[in-house]
């Protein structure tokens, strides 16, 4: 069951099971290391962590890294977790940990999904992207592993200016892999990634048009990351489309948000509200550090002091993410920011305050016009 109240619960939580990586990633968020920390969390303390995950009404639970598969008790983790009742995902990366073996084990304890990343659609554009010769063809030497043992497969892509030209055939790509889901993220400049690296605002609104064009033909889902407009663009699309099949020419779009329509009409199938950084979502690093998202670094406490679902709850940080009203500039006062609200992660990266307008975001609220049009 969803939860429905994000002031209590997360609807998503990943917690980074290291940092260690053999990779060497353009965009690495966590500049992810060779070898361990001495500081991460034990498989004990990792069990502790697990259980007040599950009590907080039981959200999806995502091991990322770093890459999850340099601890060698990733699967005693995971088998915890799924024993509980778990949902539990994983994000590996494509290194020679990454065998049939493996996938195997992964199977055996019942992890539900993998998700690996393909940059580009050629090994060229690819392992420029991932800094490290040969990641293209183990991707791919995964992913038919992980077909022959019939998991679901989940690709991520970061979208950014070394890709963006060849999105057609990444999409094609994604298709001839067989994947359930294709989830596309949008660059946040922290950690390795850079804003020189980004797309431009106008880039961001085409990729986002193009993606729900996509969406309507593609045999697989498509979810954004770090594009909470995207929400906002299957919303403009799917109000136009009922209008023009009602003949109603004279009711604007942004009339249904105040209707209770909007929920019919968002058709993103997952989430029953917009998730955002520390808003039905968080992140709990290596060493126990909690985060509203592993791209916006605001540290709000550590689990080994303070219980999760008290940081998540009571922290500043995360109760002022949960409260869109108070967001600034236009993304304040946007008829669309209790189901999009930006990313909260870029305008803290790009701006420096956490609060401030969606930065890429090139929509014009409606308020925000009439604002304009005052103020002339």
């Amino acid at each position: 069951m969803f939860p429905t109240d994000y002031h209590e619960n997360p609807f998503i939580v990943i917690w980074e099971l290291t940092r260690a990586c053999q990779l060497k990633c353009l965009h690495c968020r966590a500049e992810a290391q060779y070898h361990r920390h001495p500081l991460e969390l034990t498989l004990e303390e990792g069990k502790k962590l697990i259980d007040d995950i599950y009590e907080m009404n039981n959200p999806m639970l995502v091991f990322t890294g770093g890459d999850p598969l340099e601890r060698p008790d990733m699967f005693d983790i995971a088998s915890y977790a799924i024993n509980k009742g778990v949902r539990v995902s994983m994000t590996p990366s494509a290194t020679p940990n990454v065998t049939k073996e493996a996938m195997e084990k992964a199977k055996e304890v019942g992890i539900a999904r993998w998700a690996f990343s393909i940059d580009g659609h050629n090994a060229e554009v690819h392992d420029h992207f991932r800094g490290v010769s040969g990641s293209f063809d183990l991707t791919m030497q995964a992913i038919s592993y992980l077909h022959e043992l019939q998991m679901p497969l989940q690709i991520n892509t970061v979208i950014s200016k070394y890709n963006y030209p060849y999105l057609d055939d990444l999409a094609e790509m994604v298709e001839q892999l067989g994947c359930v889901l294709w989830s596309v993220f949008f660059l946040v400049p922290t950690g390795r990634g850079k804003e020189s690296d980004m797309i431009s605002p106008v880039e961001h609104e085409k990729t986002l048009r193009w993606l729900y064009s996509l969406s309507k033909t593609a045999p697989f889902d498509i979810k954004t990351t770090a594009a909470q407009h995207y929400r906002r663009v299957v919303i403009q699309h799917k109000m136009r489309e009922k209008i023009s099949k009602s003949n109603q020419d004279t009711i604007l779009y942004e009339d249904a948000l105040t209707t209770g329509e909007i929920a019919q009409i968002d058709g993103l199938g997952r989430a029953p509200r917009g998730v955002n950084d520390g808003n039905g979502f968080v992140f709990i690093s290596h060493i126990g550090d909690v985060y509203p998202s592993g791209l916006l670094p605001i540290k709000a406490g550590n689990v080994r002091t303070t219980p999760l679902a008290t940081i998540y709850r009571e922290s500043e940080v995360f109760k002022n993410l949960r409260n869109p009203d108070k967001y600034k500039g236009k993304c304040g006062v946007c008829e669309f920011r209790h189901v999009c609200g930006g990313s909260r992660s870029r305008a803290y990266n790009v701006t420096g305050d956490y609060m401030e307008s969606e930065p890429y975001c090139i929509y014009i609220p409606k308020a925000w016009r009439k604002r304009q049009k005052v103020n002339i």
